[in-house]
């Protein structure tokens, strides 16, 4: 298993669950420096990324993009895939395959978690799952030409009406047309929604894509209640081999967070 950290330039959500923010090419050179293998990076959208000049520092500071987040869609544009309106619908899909574009060339995949949206105002759940379970068979195809799967994210009740467990999250999976969509497990929202976070990984065998690594509070790992040996002992019983990325509150400053991070990743899945 491998160690990532986030780094947000969306400065509608400053404060909020991410360890670095705004300078992408100082705060790269900060996690290759620190130890980190990889970056997990959200922009306010692609144009803000210049590929070329992502790649040159990925490649100056010998670190990878572990994966890219397409929240800033709903954050700033209200966009999902389940809104009640088609044309919101599809500018989502639109929005989402294009962040597929950007960090697909860097071999990481987009990770799809508020842009789900919910069911209700005068949609049904089931007609939301269709919705749903549509979008992610057409992008989930539109990224094997990266070599990448597409990330889908269960979220806590809060959140997302739904699918909110890992396991539920394997079922629906497992009713695509395609195979190229894996689960992010967040071990926040696993907290919430899991009798026990390490059975939850377990149920998630052969399903899990990407693992985002924080406490109960949302704080770095080492900041709250979440016992991680038992988690550690499930991810390698079920063959996990890919990241566990930071998405944790900067708490409480960005270096901490990160020191946390390092500290609680060493010593249980290093």
């Amino acid at each position: 298993m491998k160690c990532s950290v986030t780094i947000s330039l969306v400065p509608e959500v400053k404060g909020g669950p991410f360890v670095f923010w705004d300078d992408l090419s100082g705060n790269i050179r900060c996690a290759a420096e620190m130890g980190f293998d990889a970056v997990e990076i959200f922009p306010p959208g692609p144009d803000a990324i210049d590929n070329n000049a992502l790649s040159s520092l990925l490649k100056q500071h010998s670190i990878a993009l572990a994966a890219m987040g397409t929240g800033a869609g709903w954050v700033r544009r209200r966009l999902t895939l389940t809104s009640a309106d088609a044309a919101v619908r599809e500018q989502a899909e639109a929005f989402i395959r294009s962040i597929i574009d950007t960090a697909g060339p860097h071999g990481a995949p987009a990770i799809i978690g508020s842009m789900q949206g919910r069911w209700g105002d005068g949609v049904s759940k089931e007609q939301a799952l269709i919705w749903l379970c549509d979008a992610l068979n057409r992008l989930g195809e539109h990224a094997i030409q990266y070599g990448v799967p597409l990330l889908y994210e269960p979220l806590n009740r809060y959140e997302t009406n739904l699918l909110t467990t890992i396991g539920d999250g394997v079922h629906f999976l497992q009713s695509l047309t395609t195979s190229n969509v894996k689960l992010l497990a967040d071990m926040f929202h696993m907290n919430i929604e899991e009798v026990s976070i390490a059975d939850g990984m377990r149920a998630g065998r052969g399903f899990i894509g990407h693992v985002h690594f924080v406490d109960s509070n949302r704080h770095p790992a080492g900041g709250g209640h979440i016992e991680y040996a038992p988690i550690a002992t499930a991810l390698r019983d079920i063959g996990y081999e890919g990241y566990l990325s930071a998405e944790c509150f900067a708490h409480p400053d960005s270096a901490t967070a990160a020191d946390m991070t390092l500290a609680a990743f060493r010593k249980d899945f290093g």
